[in-house]
């Protein structure tokens, strides 16, 4: 399973980076930066990062990385 976002959505609003902070940061330029792949033992804060995505960018993908 891998973490997708969708770049053209993404305004990187940063909501992500509260809920998994493991994963997802915004850079020095306040741009989305993140890791495709994750820790299984990471998946809550995951889900809760792609539940607070205002504009929906990010999915989780099933297809390995």
């Amino acid at each position: 399973m891998k973490i997708v976002v969708d770049q053209v959505k993404c305004q990187n609003h940063g909501l992500c980076a509260i809920s998994a902070p493991a994963n997802f940061a915004l850079d020095t330029d306040g741009k989305l930066q993140y890791h495709e792949s994750f820790n299984e033992e990471n998946i809550d804060d995951i889900e809760d990062a792609v539940d607070s995505c205002p504009l929906q960018a990010i999915t989780l993908s099933r297809d390995a990385a």
